[in-house]
């Protein structure tokens, strides 16, 4: 989410969301009710929508697009143009957006600074590829790389974070000579035919062979799983994993910081050290997926991993590196990244001159305007507000996240945890018409 931007319609008075894992929750300022029913103010007025109705695009979507897609509420909505942290509709509707683009839109909609980025490098040159040399890209590799810790000092440019979580399985079974790769129950990794097999949700596996050389560990969930937030005790069912369910050398551990699509999961604390020695001493290497946590949006830290103290042997990033662009990242260590020098690689529009103009103006913006601090600050007070509403309202279980990367879970029953999914349809579609945009998982 635009961090900055949200903070100033929050100190408005008016509307404070959280994407969370099954269900979200707002309250008013409290002086007056109806205060929820008005966004802010905001001084921008869209472009008037001339294209097709919402009918005809509905209908077009259908006959056209996959079926497998999905859509939010029951009547979708339909977006046709964005400006920071407001999304507007054909009509001219404006609705603030919570769910940031699926945690994708770092910076604000169409950020002046990313803009004009991208378009001075439209008018230039759009596209190269790695055969040629290109001041942007490289330029852009270095401004990376001096954001990451240890020797992680090697970018491959990708498109997608599917397509960066191919990568960083390749290079770790190329690496340590291992196929092993231990992933999490409820994880989320994308949905190419490798990465869906890391996938820890049946939601987003098809019926065909997938995961081979994929092992699930136990989710270290600090609400539902069994050992609360004890992250070494989760960690023995790796040990267990590796003795019985592998040759006893890995190739890698792969897994979320905060479990996104999962429900906004963070990991029991002292999880990863624990894991990444265990892991190490196996022969593997340890990838930290940063689709999500990255680029200062848990406020707290610039990357998720950071968190728990620990430096992983592989980075993957995407979503919010390039505000919307189609932008992914691998950062590894030169020893790792070697590895895959005995053969050539390629990647047609990994990296190019466009794609690399705007990741670096993200890369600008978040420092100029203080993204991460706001983060912190505009988390810490949505926290307070959200875990005061959980002590008035029993159908609360849990408040979760750092920074601008908060859950809240509604169930039936705290002692049985379970979930009260009708009671999220009706406060997920009720923040709809209020004009506030949301994400679910779990």
């Amino acid at each position: 989410m635009a961090c900055a931007s949200l903070r100033r319609a929050l100190q408005t008075g008016a509307l404070w969301q959280v994407t969370g894992r099954r269900v979200f929750a707002s309250e008013a300022a409290p002086a007056h009710e109806m205060e929820l029913r008005v966004l802010p103010p905001f001084d921008y007025q869209p472009v008037a929508y001339t294209g097709p109705s919402k009918e005809e695009v509905f209908a077009l979507r259908k006959k056209y697009l996959s079926p497998a897609m999905f859509w939010h509420f029951r009547e979708p909505v339909m977006i046709t143009e964005g400006k920071m942290q407001y999304l507007f509709d054909e009509k001219g509707r404006r609705y603030l957006d919570a769910f940031a683009g699926i945690v994708t839109v770092s910076v604000g909609h169409c950020h002046p600074e990313v803009v004009a980025a991208i378009n001075r490098q439209n008018s230039l040159l759009q596209h190269t590829t790695t055969i040629y040399l290109n001041n942007e890209v490289a330029e852009y590799a270095k401004e990376l790389v001096d954001k990451m810790p240890g020797n992680l000092k090697v970018v491959y440019f990708v498109n997608s974070g599917s397509e960066a979580n191919d990568m960083a399985l390749l290079l770790a079974r190329a690496y340590t000579g291992s196929y092993d790769i231990i992933a999490l129950r409820n994880g989320y990794h994308g949905m190419s035919a490798e990465t869906m097999g890391l996938c820890g949700q049946h939601t987003w596996k098809q019926p065909v062979p997938q995961g081979f050389g994929i092992r699930h560990a136990m989710n270290p969930d600090p609400y539902r799983g069994p050992f609360g937030n004890d992250g070494k005790r989760y960690a023995e069912d790796v040990a267990d994993l590796i003795a019985g369910a592998t040759s006893g050398q890995v190739a890698g551990f792969i897994a979320e910081t905060i479990q996104g699509v999962g429900g906004t999961v963070p990991l029991a604390s002292g999880y990863l050290p624990a894991v990444y020695e265990l892991v190490r001493a196996h022969g593997g290497v340890c990838i930290a997926d940063e689709v999500q946590t990255g680029f200062g949006r848990t406020g707290s830290a610039f990357w998720g991993f950071q968190n728990q103290g620990v430096v992983p042997d592989i980075v993957t990033m995407a979503k919010g590196i390039g505000n919307g662009l189609p932008l992914a990242a691998v950062v590894t260590t030169p020893e790792i990244a070697a590895a895959l020098a005995k053969r050539i690689h390629f990647n047609t529009f990994g990296g190019n001159p466009v794609c690399s103009a705007g990741g670096r103006a993200v890369l600008r913006v978040i420092d100029k305007e203080r993204i991460q601090q706001h983060a912190v600050e505009v988390g810490d007070h949505l926290l307070q507000r959200l875990r005061a509403l959980q002590s008035k309202h029993d159908l609360i279980g849990d408040v979760r996240g750092q920074g601008l990367m908060l859950g809240l879970e509604l169930v039936k029953d705290r002692e049985t945890k379970a979930p009260a999914i009708a009671e999220l349809g009706e406060v997920f579609e009720g923040m709809k018409d209020l004009g506030v945009l949301m994400g679910k998982g779990g």
